[in-house]
């Protein structure tokens, strides 16, 4: 029912004063994007009907005056002031191209209650079993995300059918004895049942599973991301979207269930974002998941994190994506969590990786992968000996390997790493060999600088490319930075600096020595070189070093 006021205006009036971009319609009124945690997506909806908005990503929401006091740091009182006084001065509207519905346009469309679980599991279940994945899919699911055919086949992904068989599908489904009202994508057309898919969100069908393992709701990761006609090139679209027929005839929201994988009875459990991320870090690591839509989508998690203090879950590890150092919309998501934890007596802790890479299932497969690494990709004995990573004496070794390798297709002195005249050395003189290695080990000195960031504190650069910091800074501030380490490693003194900047990020990246104090070298971080000669500093880009100024003695020691 819509909400009855004596206003002289509607919410509508209020979106053009605010000149906030509109995206697209909506059954009920429009999508803009949000003033209040800037995303640029269209997370917000508009309720012409209620005059009312949410933000779908940050959770925000209230009535028109609230948006327009927030954004303008006034009271409601004075807000309805203002927006009168603009009304009665005859301030016309903004020159959106956008025609807004009236509130007569829009038809009233019957809201089906979600039905219960045990009915959407059942439909769901059959729905699934009607269902293929195809080859690009599975492929997709093994070499890209890490899952077994194995494992794809415990999670039951399939792909979305073509749209011809939307209704041979419902209608297979109700010849069976399966209830289609009140399951989140199914809704009437023409007075027909039928389901909500199309080309245009083609993609791998996610089954969504509560703590008891049954099919709660569906997700869609889309093959091509949606974006809006409006969109500029470099803006991503929305890769995931629910299965849900909102807005249609019969039908019903997808009410953004909450998804989990592993032992119901775990003392400890995973929160992140992203439900093909949790079931992929939970084979990956053999762990318990939990996952929203994103991580503001906590809405539905409190009656699961209960049901797991009931069962005996003590610990929950927070995992939401590494940027929620740098967003606030993400941040209070993960704050939100702790609050939940605490509540029902669980501890929580904080989960944080290499900031290389943004999500947990994207750090683990990379671990994974550098672990089954090829010997012919490893450091050959002239490069690990003028590193300092090995004696002289390590060469017996390597010649008696090249020996055994029968696979082995390069000569003795390339396996080695040497020239043709350090190899007649080796055979003739070893020691002026080792004396020649030797005057070519040159010591670097370097100082390892990152943001001093906490769950509490929002960088907007943290962990981003150059870039990104000068939006905001022309240089790297100082202030926010600490040392987190000073070292010395040993080059070749034929190395230039960007090549000596790459091998320390390299050498604290993935596996970090056990002195080491800070994070994995990324993005964000500063580097400093210095010898006699003076102090360089380096910004870590997202695929090099940039030279930048830096004052270190602002930095926290």
């Amino acid at each position: 029912m819509g909400q009855t006021h004596d206003f002289p205006f509607g919410i509508m009036d209020v979106v053009d004063r605010l000149h906030l971009n509109i995206r697209r319609p909506s059954p009920r009124g429009f999508y803009v994007d949000c003033p209040i945690c800037n995303d640029k997506r269209g997370k917000m909806h508009v309720n012409v009907q209620n005059d009312t908005w949410r933000c779908n990503y940050c959770n925000e929401s209230g009535g028109m005056l609230s948006l327009y006091a927030r954004l303008h740091n006034i009271s409601n009182r004075e807000a309805y002031r203002e927006i009168c006084d603009a009304i009665l001065n005859g301030e016309g509207l903004s020159g959106h191209s956008f025609r807004y519905p009236s509130k007569t346009e829009i038809a009233p469309v019957e809201n089906i209650p979600i039905a219960d679980a045990a009915v959407r599991h059942a439909t769901y279940t059959a729905l699934f079993a009607m269902l293929t994945l195809s080859k690009e899919h599975r492929e997709h699911l093994k070499t890209v995300r890490g899952l077994s055919d194995n494992q794809i086949e415990e999670l039951g992904y399939k792909s979305t059918p073509a749209f011809y068989l939307c209704r041979p599908l419902a209608e297979r489904l109700l010849k069976k004895g399966y209830h289609l009202e009140g399951v989140p994508g199914f809704y009437q057309k023409d007075g027909r049942w039928t389901v909500l898919f199309s080309s245009r969100t083609a993609g791998i069908l996610i089954p969504v599973r509560s703590l008891d393992r049954q099919i709660c709701g569906c997700q869609i990761r889309l093959d091509t991301p949606l974006k809006n006609e409006n969109d500029p090139p470099e803006k991503s679209g929305a890769k995931y979207i629910w299965l849900s027929s909102s807005g249609k005839p019969k039908g019903t929201s997808s009410g953004s269930p909450v998804h989990f994988v592993g032992d119901s009875n775990a003392g400890v459990v995973y929160v992140t974002e992203g439900f093909l991320k949790s079931d992929v870090a939970h084979y990956l690591m053999n762990r318990t998941f939990v996952a929203t839509a994103g991580a503001n989508n906590t809405a539905q998690l409190e009656v699961l994190l209960k049901q797991l203090a009931d069962n005996g879950t003590h610990t929950i590890i927070e995992a939401e994506d590494m940027d929620k150092y740098r967003n606030q919309a993400v941040n209070k998501g993960a704050l939100k969590l702790y609050e939940l934890a605490k509540k029902y007596g669980m501890e929580c802790r904080g989960l944080n990786w290499n900031p290389n890479y943004k999500g947990i299932d994207d750090w683990q497969l990379a671990l994974r992968q550098s672990a089954s690494v090829k010997e012919d990709r490893k450091k050959n004995f002239k490069q690990r000996f003028v590193y300092s990573l090995c004696h002289f004496d390590a060469i017996d070794d390597e010649v008696e390997s090249w020996h055994e390798n029968t696979e082995c297709e390069c000569e003795l002195h390339e396996h080695l790493g040497l020239t043709s005249e350090e190899y007649s050395l080796l055979l003739s003189d070893p020691a002026e060999l080792e004396r020649r290695l030797l005057s070519k080990r040159q010591e670097q000195k370097f100082r390892i600088y990152q943001l001093d960031i906490s769950l509490l504190k929002v960088i907007p650069f943290a962990f981003g490319g150059l870039k990104d910091m000068q939006k905001y800074h022309e240089y790297p501030p100082a202030a926010e930075y600490r040392l987190v380490h000073e070292g010395t490693l040993c080059f070749d003194e034929s190395e230039d600096d960007y090549q000596r900047l790459m091998r320390i990020a390299e050498t604290f990246g993935n596996t970090l020595p056990s002195e080491y104090r800070g994070r994995s070298v990324a993005p964000s971080d500063v580097l400093e070189l210095y010898d006699e000669t003076g102090r360089r500093y380096f910004y870590r880009d997202t695929d090099g070093f940039c030279p930048v100024k830096f004052s270190p003695m602002l930095a926290k020691k």
